[in-house]
């Protein structure tokens, strides 16, 4: 592979609830009155169903529309709120991807710079001419209720495919300084993050390490303040960008929105968000510097190009906060967070272990969506067969791989179940058509608010289908959901 070494697409995932931080503040102001100030805008919430893993497939199927996946090398993923300690999530993503065996795969994790540090190695590896790397980086973190983290964090993810080529944003360089400021921390074990003062953490952290590598990346680079058109400060204390900005001498309008009012922090993947929010927008010729923070700094400078008009559409940032759905059931979601116990019923107590032979010989079909077309009939269908369902022609041995995870599909029949456990009831699911053939009876999403219809156009979505909370494992499989 020859070209520039850069940005080659980019995608991001924001959930569709936004739950209101006026609800939030409404319940514990009685304990916390003191929070009010930080009780405007909403945040962005993850459902029931979703997580690090689910979203970050999201995010990476905006970054791979228009994409040979076949093309892909390797994939990363960052987060410090990963589910499994102990099983490559990345891997996980990998699966639902449908992507060859053949790639590799890492978690990164262990600081909020991890989605910048993640980029800076692939871009490096992309440099010695490998093929494409998926840098992804997601974040679901639970924050104690009462809590300023309760109301200022968010969840979302972001993608970026990095590589040589034609970019759309070409790579100029970087600079890293690592050292060991502990604004917070969480040991193992922990639930939630410990945080110092925050006016120590802003003189300090922000202001004073953060400044000194933002002047000392300018200079590495040989770039003057005033030639950056965007800068992109993943920090959601109000000021600090703009203090940053001054305090380097960069133009106060080249500072980019932090998406504190309507996303909030999402931790390891705002930087990438930020990014991909930037590049939507961006015209060629750019320069677009972008900083890490957490126990040191990364800084990385990017200008954009003409390739980015070549970009087939995506759902991107823009499109991400469009789609919401706003949410003022604060008690809803602390029950979603398992940070309140509620009566949950004897229909709740089925066994959800999953058995690892079973999963592993139906990966295709449980994470990957992935059915059958007879290549003999062309008929298509779910699961995978060695008999095809063809009534006019029960060809044996005749199935190909056919993936109906980004197929389009409209509801055939759908029914709302009040009986069954759901953690959000009433359980909505039903049977929907996939275009170009085959049909599968699944549960939907994001399905509140939205009037649920036959011949409704859905998206199929990664997520969670249910947690064996006996063995602390999470099944996974594609649900419907309506087409904003």
């Amino acid at each position: 592979m020859s070209g520039d070494t850069g940005i080659l697409s980019f995608g991001a995932y924001i959930p569709r609830k936004r739950l209101q931080r006026a609800a939030i503040y409404s319940t514990n102001a009685w304990f916390a009155p003191g929070l009010k100030g930080l009780a405007k805008g909403e945040r962005a919430v993850g459902d029931w169903d979703e997580d690090v893993i689910t979203m970050a497939v999201e995010a990476a199927r905006d970054t791979l529309e228009g994409v040979d996946r076949a093309t892909v090398g390797s994939l990363s993923l960052a987060s410090t709120s990963l589910p499994f300690v102990d099983r490559l999530n990345s891997g996980v993503v990998k699966e639902a991807l449908n992507l060859a065996d053949g790639i590799a795969a890492l978690d990164v994790t262990g600081s909020q710079r991890a989605g910048t540090s993640a980029l800076l190695q692939a871009l490096a590896a992309a440099a010695g001419g490998r093929g494409p790397h998926l840098c992804l980086a997601s974040e679901m973190r639970k924050s104690r209720p009462a809590s300023e983290a309760e109301l200022t964090t968010g969840d979302a993810a972001a993608g970026l495919l990095v590589g040589a080529g034609e970019p759309v944003a070409r790579f100029l360089g970087a600079h890293s300084v690592t050292a060991d400021f502990v604004d917070h921390y969480r040991s193992a074990g922990m639930t939630f993050d410990y945080a110092w003062e925050s006016r120590w953490v802003r003189d300090e952290g922000y202001m004073a390490l953060a400044g000194t590598a933002l002047q000392a990346a300018l200079r590495s680079l040989a770039v003057a303040p005033e030639a950056i058109d965007r800068l992109i400060i993943p920090i959601s204390v109000r000021g600090v960008a703009e203090g940053l900005a001054k305090q380097a001498g960069v133009r106060a309008e080249a500072v980019e929105d932090t998406l504190a009012a309507n996303v909030g922090d999402a931790g390891v993947a705002h930087p990438l968000l930020m990014l991909a929010a930037a590049l939507q927008t961006a015209r060629p010729g750019e320069k677009i510097l972008l900083m890490g923070f957490g126990q040191g700094v990364d800084v990385l400078l990017f200008e954009a190009t003409d390739a980015l008009d070549k970009l087939p559409p995506r759902r991107g940032v823009q499109g991400a906060l469009a789609r919401r759905f706003s949410d003022e059931n604060y008690t809803r979601w602390l029950f979603h967070r398992g940070l309140l116990d509620l009566e949950l019923g004897m229909r709740a107590e089925a066994d959800q272990k999953q058995p690892a032979t079973t999963l592993w010989r139906n990966r295709k079909a449980v994470l990957g969506l992935v059915g059958g077309r007879c290549a003999k009939t062309g008929v298509v269908q779910f699961p995978k067969t060695d008999i095809s369902v063809n009534r006019e022609e029960r060809s044996a041995h005749t199935q190909e791989d056919h993936p109906l995870a980004d197929r389009k599909a409209r509801v055939v029949t759908f029914t709302a179940d009040s009986l069954t456990y759901s953690p959000n009831p009433p359980s909505l699911y039903g049977m929907v058509d996939f275009e170009g053939g085959g049909r599968i009876t699944v549960e939907f999403a994001d399905v509140e608010g939205v009037d649920v219809e036959v011949g409704r156009e859905m998206r199929m979505m990664f997520r969670i289908k249910a947690v064996d909370e006996s063995r602390s494992f999470t099944k996974y499989f594609w649900k419907a959901a309506p087409v904003a």
